[in-house]
């Protein structure tokens, strides 16, 4: 019922009367006014005359279902959305919905996460009406072992689709952290079910923080667009720009399922790329020269030795000499 009268409040060019709206969806008048309420409960702004009816004044910034679906272009990702104002995780709810076997494509939405994840067990800060906290589910009939490059291609998507709607210049800390300014503004964390003949499902996490106004202080290399591009952002406009361009990327992927195509793309955004870094594995910690990204998505690397590596995601965790990026190079010094 809130769709529907948010979507005849919308097509309006002036005010709908509560008599009007009953009537096209058949229900009282009454409902239409408990309705009104509830949109006004998530932040619309809706101006009421006794003789006109009802306008919309003022859309608030949230990323519900309906929000969402308004002007999606996509044929698959995010046509089924679950939206909750508040949940533990979505990865875990997504997952839920996988295993009960609920269409590919299907995206899980939150306003606030208390239990977000995040790379190598850590947790993911995702507080409410700040940022966009999502799963999306896929079942690519590929090899669980060709899984890994999939999490890549979001990253690329979603690199490119902030960089559309903000104007701020993002790139892609290997393998999957989004940055600006040297500063990491969203995370992705894939989770997969899988037989030894093939993939069940995949859920790609994804947390972008976007009008997150600060960061607790053991997070120093943590930010949002927000505190960089000194704006609020629409959140909306960043995940349907994410969820058209990813979808398009995903069919491409499944063409030829390996990082071969989208090389290219990736290694013009990556930051990680032509410096030294510092690769720390759990049994041990060198610096390497990045050096290239290959069609299995991992970083090749040189030594100080002078021994090429090939580092897997996952296993690793890949830091600037100077900092999470290296900024001190960054910025010449």
């Amino acid at each position: 019922m809130v769709n529907e009268v948010l979507t005849l409040l919308k097509n309006a060019e002036d005010y709908l009367s509560g008599e009007e709206m009953s009537k096209v969806l058949g229900v009282t008048r009454a409902s239409i006014w408990k309705t009104i309420n509830k949109l006004k409960e998530q932040g619309y702004t809706i101006e009421s005359s006794t003789r006109k009816g009802y306008r919309i004044k003022e859309v608030p910034n949230i990323i519900t279902k309906s929000e969402v679906l308004e002007e999606l272009h996509t044929q698959l990702l995010g046509r089924e959305i679950v939206y909750y104002e508040e949940i533990s995780s979505t990865n875990e709810e997504a997952k839920q919905l996988a295993r009960e076997g609920c269409q590919e494509g299907l995206v899980v939405i939150a306003d606030q996460q208390l239990l977000g994840k995040g790379r190598l067990g850590r947790n993911w800060s995702s507080p409410a009406g700040t940022g966009i906290w999502m799963s999306l589910v896929l079942r690519p009939p590929i090899l669980p072992l060709q899984a890994s490059t999939l999490t890549l291609v979001a990253g690329l998507s979603l690199c490119e689709a902030i960089e559309a709607v903000t104007g701020l210049e993002a790139r892609i800390k290997w393998p999957n952290d989004i940055v600006v300014n040297g500063k990491k503004v969203c995370g992705i964390l894939t989770e997969m079910s899988a037989e030894l003949e093939g993939i069940k499902y995949v859920i790609l996490g994804i947390g972008i923080n976007v009008n997150t106004p600060h960061f607790p202080e053991d997070l120093p290399y943590a930010s949002s667009l927000y505190l960089e591009g000194k704006q609020q952002y629409i959140r909306k406009d960043i995940l349907k720009e994410f969820l058209m361009r990813f979808e398009k990327d995903y069919f491409t992927y499944l063409e030829v399922p390996t990082f071969q195509n989208f090389i290219q793309r990736y290694e013009a955004k990556c930051i990680t790329l032509n410096k030294k870094v510092k690769i720390l594995a759990s049994s041990q910690e060198y610096v390497a020269y990045a050096k290239a990204i290959t069609e299995e998505g991992m970083l090749k690397v040189v030594t100080e030795q002078g021994e090429e590596k090939i580092i897997l995601a996952g296993e690793v965790s890949v830091r600037g000499l100077y900092g999470y990026v290296d900024e001190e190079k960054e910025k010449g010094v």
